[in-house]
């Protein structure tokens, strides 16, 4: 065996992650929160980059001409033009939405407020405040009144009394240590109570749920009739007398949309949102003193922040692009269900995408994760539109399509027959659609649908 030092010319293809196709890929990936918050962090980092004004429009790449041997077309080439404005008709009355939002107390808020009326002692008046700032947004009591007593260097018959006092507030049912104790409050000062309410609410509220009505109306000596009303009665009581007021932060969430599909004159038109990622510009003062024959650091950090622009932008408009690419493959694909409805979903998946716009699997997935699309039907996050899916005598239906259907059935069941899964599954045979009966009761639960025996009346 002979061993030596041998020079070998070899040929190789490697997929090389550059520190810019690292920044493509995690700019796609980004939402719009996130995307508004990396373009700030950049736009204070870089100060070649700067913010194209909402008025201005950068679809020619001539303008960025000038006299120095910069070639935008090289670096912004291969853009789809994808700066659609839709036509605005000013004869659409434009409401802002300012006028809509109005300033609503918190649930402490309202609690403190209702307390500064009652007369109390200074001490009596700090037991109270401190009940309510343990009380959580749906209204309940988060502490022991032991511990809030030991905090306040009382003792426990006096924080009692002031949490009576606090439970007698609106909304009524706060200030309760548990589900049972908020229904109870809730009784005390109605009068069309049947006498067994409180009975059923303190011994037989897991019943309520399952719906054990024969069993309550056997122990009680009720008739089931008047079993069902009592527990109908008790399911329209309060269990979270804090959900109507708003929560502590005050932040009204909204979700911004990715992009719009518009019916205009008959077709659909994919809209990209540009307030997702506002369009970016170089700064024009820094582009000037790029050309001058200044100090050779400052040129070389000049050119060292324009490409780092540079490739912010690329990134961010071949985003855009990807997006857009996607939501027009999505609507190709899902044009029944834009027309008709959800019952004409189609079963889809990254893969069709992918080969329909040759881009792969997970660039579709990085695409459509957290973005979302605002189209005729609603506002639908873009997964929402891929679904795996069975073959039925009318095609391949997906499983959102058959959830639809499944719903329809169980809405249009005789509550007091109720249908098992199985005579469910029975019923989706008939229409075409062969699924097992624990697939049934997997969409069911997803559904949120109870079982038959809980769906039953009597």
């Amino acid at each position: 065996m002979r061993l030596s030092y041998d020079l070998i010319l070899e040929q190789s293809q490697k997929l090389i992650m550059t520190p810019e196709l690292r920044q493509a890929i995690e700019l796609l990936q980004f939402n719009s929160l996130e995307l508004k918050e990396y373009i700030t962090n950049e736009l204070e980092e870089n100060p070649m980059l700067e913010s194209a004004g909402a008025n201005e429009e950068f679809e020619n790449l001539d303008k960025y001409k000038d006299d120095n041997d910069i070639d935008w077309k090289e670096y912004l080439e291969k853009y789809d033009d994808i700066s659609y404005r839709a036509q605005v008709d000013k004869n659409v009355k434009e409401y802002n939405y300012e006028s809509f939002i109005s300033h609503g107390p918190t649930l402490r808020e309202h609690l403190l407020s209702q307390l500064s009326l009652i007369s109390l002692e200074n001490k009596e008046y700090k037991i109270g405040e401190n009940i309510i700032y343990n009380i959580d947004e749906n209204g309940y009591l988060s502490t022991s009144i032991e511990d809030i007593a030991k905090f306040m260097k009382s003792n426990i018959e006096e924080a009692k009394i002031l949490l009576d006092i606090i439970q007698a507030f609106d909304p009524v049912g706060v200030g309760a240590r548990d589900l049972k104790e908020c229904l109870l409050i809730q009784l005390r000062d109605r009068k069309d109570v049947h006498p067994c309410t409180q009975t059923i609410i303190e011994d037989y509220l897991e019943d309520i749920g399952y719906n054990r009505v024969q069993k309550i109306s056997k122990e009680l000596g009720l008739e089931l009739v008047e079993v069902q009303d009592i527990c109908d009665y008790i399911k329209n009581l309060e269990p979270k007398p804090g959900r109507t007021f708003r929560g502590e932060s005050g932040d009204a969430r909204y979700i911004t949309p990715d992009a719009e599909i518009k019916l205009v004159d008959g077709e659909f038109v994919v809209i990209i949102n540009d307030s997702t990622g506002p369009k970016l510009n170089i700064n024009n003062y820094y582009k000037e003193l790029m050309k001058s024959e200044g100090d050779k650091d400052t040129i070389d950090f000049l050119n060292e922040k324009f490409n780092s622009a540079m490739w912010v932008i690329r990134s961010i408009e071949q985003r855009r692009s990807t997006i857009r690419k996607v939501i027009e493959s999505i609507l190709k694909f899902q044009m029944d269900f834009f027309i008709e409805g959800e019952k004409s979903l189609k079963s889809l998946t990254l893969k069709d995408v992918a080969e329909d716009i040759e881009m792969h699997e997970s660039t579709i997935s990085r695409a459509t994760n957290g973005k979302y699309v605002q189209t005729p039907r609603g506002l639908f996050e873009l997964k929402y539109f891929f679904s795996s899916g069975i073959l039925s005598e009318e095609g391949e239906l997906s499983s959102t399509s058959i959830k639809v259907t499944l719903k329809e059935i169980i809405d249009n069941e005789n509550n007091k027959k109720p249908y098992s899964d199985q005579k469910i599954a029975e019923l989706l045979k008939e229409k075409g659609i062969n699924i097992s009966r624990r697939t049934v009761a997997k969409y069911r639960d997803e559904l949120n649908i109870p079982s038959s025996t809980i769906r039953k009346r009597y």
